[in-house]
């Protein structure tokens, strides 16, 4: 198994980016496409869990916008021959003095023809941290 091929971490890199504009232009389709919707599927938010593509989308259409300040730093994309992936990153915004992470593991589950090549989040882990806990970045 190839680790980083540079076609793969590109086509996971632009899908990340597309899902990281959704997010916050708050694109409730374009989010929903690029989480695998199935059973299987498992968001660890902030302050709430969601087990299921269906329980993913039923929060999303309640949750508050992410802040249209939000930066990401530090973000790494590895790719694990040509169907999987992860992407780490961390966030900061204006709306507080917390320091985001985000953990994403995507797979190639869809089809081709499908935006993305069919790349998709099977899994998702956000938290908090306090900045005395970790250098916020700059």
């Amino acid at each position: 198994m190839e680790v980083n091929k540079p076609e793969i971490v590109a086509e996971v890199t632009a899908a990340f980016i597309e899902y990281e504009r959704a997010l916050v232009d708050n694109d409730l389709d374009t989010m929903n496409a690029l989480f695998w919707h199935t059973p299987e599927t498992v968001r660890y938010g902030i302050a709430e869990v969601q087990r299921g593509g269906a329980a993913i989308r039923a929060w999303r259409a309640s949750a508050e916008p992410v802040p249209v300040s939000r930066r990401l730093h530090r973000t790494v994309v590895t790719t694990f021959g040509s169907d999987f992936a992860t992407v780490s990153t961390e966030f900061t915004s204006d709306a507080t003095a917390l320091l985001g992470r985000q953990m994403q593991t995507w797979a190639r589950v869809g089809e081709a023809s499908e935006a993305h090549d069919g790349w998709k989040i099977v899994a998702a882990h956000v938290s908090l941290i306090a900045t005395s806990q970790a250098r916020r970045p700059s």
